[in-house]
């Protein structure tokens, strides 16, 4: 069975591009000239990803975003922007995006992050991961509701931010490499993601740190990536 995508961009030529090479991979494609009309099909269908633009009539990217991650917290939303500048990927992230990437664009990269994020949503429907860890110290994983728990306080994670935070338990204790943590996490490295990772994990941060500035569970092991203490020992 092919994947189901949804293209939400009011640009008639960038949306045209988007459905053939898509459709041409493989793909089944739905389209949405703006923001509601996005949201509505968003919240009545089920798709394996959700291709969203920031600058739409109606409502914006980021308001899309945030009423889907709320209703289908698992759906994979890659976001397609003219705007570059870490601010607007940061309010991309913090609406729940997974993934970003700025116009103009290469239909080629735009077809890696698709694979990517299909891929890991495909994945992680189909395993149970019970054979891993998703408790150790302080630390408690929840997959089917993308959320975990800290000292008894539930925390409601986006996709990726889930993702990070499994990546880490797994090798809690040790240092995890920024390649190692791209491969994971999007199913590709590439050196031009670095920024986008730590965007989120800073977003992280803010989440399960009481003083994100000064971390008791994610640390920043410099020169090398991250590194998770469940026990919320210092480092």
């Amino acid at each position: 069975m092919s994947q189901k995508l949804l293209i939400a961009d009011d640009d008639n030529e960038i949306r045209e591009l988007l459905e053939f090479d898509l459709s041409h991979s493989g793909y089944e494609v739905e389209s949405a000239k703006d923001g509601e009309e996005a949201l509505q099909k968003a919240l009545k269908n089920n798709y394996d990803l959700i291709l969203l633009d920031v600058m739409m009539p109606k409502m914006n990217g980021f308001e899309v975003c945030k009423h889907i991650r709320n209703s289908k917290p698992e759906i994979p939303i890659l976001m397609l922007t003219a705007k570059g500048t870490i601010n607007d990927k940061t309010q991309g992230f913090d609406s729940g995006a997974d993934d970003y990437i700025v116009k103009p664009f290469d239909i080629q990269e735009v077809l890696l992050r698709v694979r990517a994020l299909v891929r890991r949503n495909h994945n992680d429907k189909a395993q149970t991961k019970t054979q891993e860890i998703l408790k150790i110290g302080d630390i408690e994983l929840f997959p089917d509701s993308l959320e975990t728990e800290i000292k008894g306080k539930r925390i409601k994670l986006t996709p990726t931010e889930f993702e990070i935070l499994y990546c880490l338990i797994q090798h809690f204790n040790n240092a995890v490499t920024l390649a190692v943590l791209l491969d994971e996490v999007w199913g590709y490295n590439s050196d031009d993601d670095v920024r986008m990772l730590r965007v989120h994990v800073g977003g992280l941060r803010q989440k399960i740190e009481d003083n994100p500035k000064i971390p008791d569970y994610l640390h920043t092991v410099n020169n090398v990536g991250y590194k998770l203490t469940p026990f919320g020992e210092d480092v």
